[in-house]
């Protein structure tokens, strides 16, 4: 807290305190009145100070329930670059528009292409070659056969990736994945200590 910058504040509140006691106390009622009231006061006031003292640090803990809502935690696209903290999970995640629709997706460098699940792709209208060969994919929970899909549009900020190749599948779960052909689109793409920075 900086005393010089709240200090004004806390002059205020002192002086609006001591006219509001001079109020009750020209009134003549009972001093066991006068102290509850008195108290009741000193508490809004000194509950309004600790809100306004520790604006900033409210400020920054709203804007953290907001991108957990959201699905942007640890993500932050500031000028060329894409900005990703490692999750608790130990993984990057990374929230994108797939034509249109905001997917949340985990960024693995082991996979060869970007993965989505089937009820994601046909909420997002994902372009699915349903009349061609399966792809038979090696996951963590073993062989699955997939779809391949086109994505027409894959956007992050103010980049956009057009007709991004995808595979679809029942078999993903919940779990959507930017895999290689993904990162392939960026220009370079680093990790150092628990941050991956994307540079499109």
């Amino acid at each position: 807290m900086n005393i010089m910058e709240d200090g004004p504040s806390l002059i205020w509140g002192v002086v609006c305190l001591a006219l509001l006691i001079s109020s009750l106390a020209a009134r003549r009622l009972p001093l066991g009145y006068l102290a509850k009231a008195g108290l009741a006061w000193v508490a809004i006031f000194a509950a309004l100070f600790a809100v306004f003292s520790f604006r900033y640090e409210f400020m920054s803990i709203w804007e953290r329930i907001k991108a957990d809502v959201s699905g942007t935690a640890g993500q932050n696209v500031s000028g060329d670059a894409i900005e990703l903290r490692r999750q608790d999970d130990g993984h990057y995640w990374l929230q994108v528009e797939v034509n249109g629709n905001p997917v949340r997706f985990m960024i693995d460098s082991g996979a060869s292409f970007t993965a989505i699940n089937a009820t994601t792709a046909a909420e997002t209208g994902v372009q699915i070659d349903a009349n061609g060969y399966p792809v038979i994919l090696s996951t963590a929970n073993g062989r699955v056969a997939a779809n391949r899909g086109l994505v027409k549009s894959l956007r992050v900020g103010p980049h956009v990736i057009t007709d991004h190749q995808v595979v679809v599948s029942e078999n993903f779960g919940d779990t959507n994945v930017l895999g290689m052909n993904f990162l392939d689109n960026m220009q370079s793409w680093k990790v150092e200590a628990n941050m991956m920075v994307l540079q499109p």
